[in-house]
Parts: structure tokens; sequence; C-alpha cells
């Protein structure tokens, strides 16, 4: 799998972000992109709190408001973490950047010598609590907030012509699935899913393997259950997961294996990360393959069509009648 990250529409690909930090140390940070479980708020805090120099439980990650960041683009494309996380970086480094000036003419050094690590500011003379720094600077007039706004580089796309550059970058991934059929019933089961995935350099392995195994599991329901059917007035009677098959816990494979890619991006992307959230879906494929090896085989390799999604139903009528 090969899976192009960026939005097709240009002016998609921008994002802003908003950083406060307040006197008691503590952060608050807000972006565009929305946050519906992907972890996006997860990563976002993760960043900020990284620049900083700060825990995680300092930093507040608040509900997407156009009344602080007006004229976001959709969270799609599997482009949130690329987009607000990279706003909110820049955001961050911003404030840092005020304080160290601020730091390093107190201790008479550059700013350069001055970090932000485990709650403190440190150069080479002397060790700050952040929050001390942060206090000691509001007195004296040095602002602990600001902006930060990102836009996709390298990327433009003419239609007429069909040339450009659609995409920043690519995650890629594979799956090798093993399944089996019931050649009476046409029933299926995923046995087992090795993938491996390439995810750049991971900002939360936790979440990203999650989403692997999310989008890969919804990829299987796309191919083998859910099946659209139209009423003869053509209506769409599957309209909803009450009326038709999704996926659930129990269609997992007990033998699940994720492997994250270990390689950055080589494109200057936040942490030197890549997008996973739909991609991993379309690996799913390897499942709908092995279903259709195992109808093959069932026929000893006599011509056979297995549609998708590849229902009991259909993978029954591809088996054909009984020998015999």
């Amino acid at each position: 799998m090969k899976f192009g990250i960026s939005f097709t529409a240009t002016l998609f690909n921008q994002a802003g972000a908003l950083v406060h930090v307040y006197t008691d140390g503590s952060v608050q940070v807000n972006r565009g992109g929305t946050e519906m479980g992907q972890g996006l708020n997860t990563k976002v805090v993760q960043i900020v709190a990284d620049e900083l120099g700060v825990a995680l439980g300092q930093v507040l990650a608040t509900a997407s408001d156009t009344s602080k960041i007006p004229n976001a683009s959709a969270t799609a494309a599997s482009a949130g973490t690329d987009l607000n996380a990279r706003a909110a970086q820049y955001a961050a480094r911003k404030v840092r950047s005020n304080l160290a000036q601020f730091v390093a003419g107190l201790d008479g050094c550059g700013a350069g010598a001055v970090s932000f690590a485990d709650g403190e500011v440190s150069t080479p003379s002397t060790t700050r609590a952040f929050a001390d720094v942060v206090k000691q600077a509001h007195a004296n007039r040095i602002q602990l907030w600001s902006d930060g706004f990102y836009r996709t580089p390298k990327i433009h796309y003419d239609k007429t012509t069909l040339t450009g550059r659609s995409f920043f970058h690519f995650a890629y991934g594979a799956a090798c699935s093993e399944v089996a059929i019931d050649t009476l019933t046409g029933e299926s089961r995923v046995l087992k899913v090795d993938i491996p995935h390439d995810v750049g350099r991971s900002i939360n392995p936790a979440i990203d393997i999650g989403q692997i195994e999310g989008g890969f599991v919804q990829g299987v329901g796309w191919l083998t259950t859910e099946q659209l059917v139209w009423s003869g007035n053509g209506q769409l009677s599957t309209h909803a997961p009450s009326t038709y098959k999704i996926p659930t816990a129990g269609d997992v494979p007990e033998h699940f294996k994720v492997a994250l890619w270990p390689e950055p991006n080589r494109e200057d992307t936040v942490f030197g990360s890549k997008a996973v959230g739909e991609p991993p879906l379309m690996l799913a494929i390897s499942v709908w393959e092995a279903i259709r090896d195992a109808v093959a085989a069932a026929r000893n390799g006599k011509a056979m069509r297995l549609d998708a999604p590849a229902t009991a139903e259909n993978v029954l009528r591809a088996v054909g009648p009984p020998r015999g």
C-alpha cells in the first residue's frame, strides 16, 4: 500500500493554532483540527509539552472553536496531526523563544544556551522552575502566548496540464492475511494478520498501532460484510449500522501483529512522523484476496467470480454447487 498524504485541493493544506502559557505554568493549546477519537489532542499536547519542556499534565488541549482558529480545514485526508500539530509546535516555539531570550538576558548568555526540559529552564549558570520563569517573565511584560501557522510545502498541481506534486509524502504498509472459508455455508474467518506499517518516527506508538488495527478491521468490514442493498424504488435499505453488518470484536483475528517501520519521514514533518488513519484501511484488501484464493482452492483452480464484499452469500455463490 502506498497512500499519498495531503489534500488534493491545495488550499486545504493549512492550519493554525494558539498556545497560551499562564502564570502558574499551565499551558492551553487550541487548534483547528477536530478530535474525534483518533488521538489528535494527545499528540498535540505531547508536542507542545516537548517544546516547552513541561509535563503532559500541564498542557490542556481545548475543543476546536472558530472564534479562536477561523477558516480551519476539514480534519480529513489523515492530515490532522501533520497540519494542526505542526501549527501548535510553531506557536509553542515562539513562546519558548520569548522565554529563552528573557532568561538569557538574566544570566548573560545566548538564547541558544537556554534549555527547557523536565519542568525546568536551564542556562550554563542557573536552573529555574518553568513556572517561576513564567511568573518572572510576566512581571517583566514578556509575551506568554502566540499563534502558529503551517502550510504544507512543496505541493502544487495544475489540473489543466495534469502536472505537479499532489502529495507532500506517502505512507507505506503491507499486510499478510490468512483466512478460512466454509464451503458449505460461505462463512469466512480471518485467522492471522501481520502488518508492517510506515508511520515515520511515531509521535505516539500506542495511538498509531491502534489506528492501524482499527483502520484494518474497518477495511475488513468494507470488503467482507458491509453489503449495500437498494430497494425496488431505489432507496438504500442498508443505511445505518442497524441495517448492515459491521465488524465486531469477534471478527478480530487471534493472531494480529502490527509492527511500525522505524525510519523517520524524509520530509520535514512534525517530529519526522507520517500520517496514519485512512491508509491502513486499504491493507484489508489482503483479506479479500485471501478469501478469493481460498475459493479458488475449493474449486481446484476452475474459473470463478467473487464479488466484493465477500459476504457468506457471495462466497458461497463463488464456490458453486457441491461437487460429487
